[in-house]
């Protein structure tokens, strides 16, 4: 069976004991006058590294360049590449080399557009 603790009349006393000993809270001291107020310790910042500048076309450049890189290797692998877009790429590659980001972009989208081309070429017959 279950077994009940007992308290009994004795331990009364010594239960009020402590719980009002809980409850006594100790005497506050008076807080110390106001005095002048401290000096706001100076925070010196780190210099502040500018910002690098980010050439807009020399990303757009080497962005359109993985692009017709990617669509090259894919015209490539199903056998749709046509020289043009093969040439258009190589020319792109010369121009990131030469930091000729607008001529790169130009040759980057043609060779893309041209493979692309290549690989809709697929969906038509060979012959009539």
């Amino acid at each position: 069976m279950l077994e009940r603790t007992r308290i009994t009349w004795r331990a009364w006393p010594v239960l009020a004991g402590i719980a009002a000993s809980a409850c006594v809270v100790a005497p506050q001291a008076p807080a110390p006058a106001p005095s002048a107020p401290a000096p706001a310790p100076v925070v010196v910042a780190p210099p502040v590294a500018p910002a690098p500048v980010v050439d807009t076309a020399a990303e757009e450049a080497k962005a359109m360049l993985a692009q017709a890189e990617t669509d090259i290797q894919r015209a490539r692998a199903r056998r749709a590449l046509w020289s043009k877009a093969w040439e258009d790429l190589v020319v792109a590659r010369q121009a990131v080399a030469e930091k000729d980001h607008a001529r790169a972009i130009r040759h980057a989208r043609r060779a893309s557009e041209l493979a692309q081309l290549g690989l809709e070429q697929l969906a038509y017959p060979a012959v009539r």
